[in-house]
């Protein structure tokens, strides 16, 4: 959920209080390239990030949106010897994956990912998209389809760089992070931002999941910096990742705490704890709600009366 702090106004003319726009083409290190997006908004920040990795024969992680201009960015900002030779995909969001299709038929570069947008989630939340009874599905880019599918600690190497396949789930079930061990490097894609905490929404957003994969990351004590999907690289990756947890700890006991007070529906519950966020990201704050309380369900913590949907109310467990 980002800080609502960060923007003021509505959707059509945005405010913001965002410090100056970076570049569109930036080096972040010698091998590592950064092309920014032309799409920012509450949600992706200044836009997304698409990372160009290596010299002469590259990787690109994350193309983008279907946006021509900035697949003709990250082209532009090739060497004139230099050329496209493998894509990565973080996960299957219209602000991440769209463009592969095209850069991929463009380059004859295939493109790797977990697998198709529905791929990596659970059974239960598998059941919930079956039946679409609490809707979600907000930005899933339906359509993508990687050319490679990508397992747990997979490695892809070509020329100068080799990343490691991460399945970092929680933010959306085919989520991945990518490591370059050698430079220190971990691509995070939207499991890991620094200027905001990530959306999760089910059924493609699982909380339980998130949990694990910051705990599989906390794990990873060589990581120097994390490259995330929006926003500026996390120096301090690991004290990130804490504060993540924390807040997710936190948000657990305010949702608690107004259960105790009398039941609710996600809307009614972020209505109440998210007290200082805009009318334009309750909706956001509305999903996360939802998150936690699936996961408090799973857990025996709260129940809900009837079926379940959307608005479903939910109470405390009786103990």
């Amino acid at each position: 959920m980002p800080n609502p702090r960060l923007w003021l106004g509505d959707a059509k003319g945005m405010t913001s209080t965002l410090p100056p726009r970076p570049e569109r083409v930036v080096e972040l290190e010698p091998g590592l390239r950064r092309v920014l997006a032309n799409n920012a908004s509450p949600m992706t920040y200044w836009g997304t990030n698409s990372y160009i990795v290596g010299r002469g024969e590259v990787a690109v992680i994350d193309p983008g949106p279907a946006d021509p201009d900035h697949l003709l960015q990250i082209q532009s900002a090739l060497d004139r010897q230099e050329k496209i030779t493998h894509i990565f995909v973080t996960h299957a969001h219209r602000d991440h994956s769209p463009g592969a299709r095209a850069l991929s038929e463009t380059t004859g570069a295939p493109v790797y990912a977990f697998g198709p947008a529905a791929a990596g989630r659970a059974k239960r939340m598998q059941a919930l998209a079956d039946t679409n009874s609490i809707a979600g599905g907000e930005g899933v880019d339906a359509l993508f389809v990687p050319n490679v599918r990508l397992a747990d600690a997979d490695q892809v190497a070509h020329g100068d760089w080799m990343l490691r396949a991460l399945w970092t789930p929680g933010h959306f079930g085919n989520h991945m992070s990518f490591a370059f061990e050698a430079k220190g490097w971990l691509f995070s894609g939207d499991l890991v931002m620094g200027w905001a905490s990530s959306l999760v929404s089910p059924p493609d957003g699982d909380l339980g999941a998130f949990m694990n994969s910051l705990d599989a990351l906390s794990a990873r004590t060589s990581d120097r910096v994390y490259l995330p999907g929006h926003g500026n690289p996390i120096a301090s990756p690991l004290e990130r990742v804490a504060e993540l947890r924390a807040h997710r700890q936190l948000r657990h006991a305010q949702i608690l705490a107004a259960l105790r007070n009398g039941p609710g529906s996600a809307m009614d519950l972020a209505e109440r704890i998210y007290t200082d966020t805009p009318a334009l990201l309750l909706p956001a704050a509305t999903r996360n709600v939802l998150a936690h309380l699936l996961e408090m369900e799973k857990n025996s913590e709260a129940v809900y009366d009837g079926a379940l949907h959307a608005d479903a109310v939910f109470r405390i467990a009786q103990d």
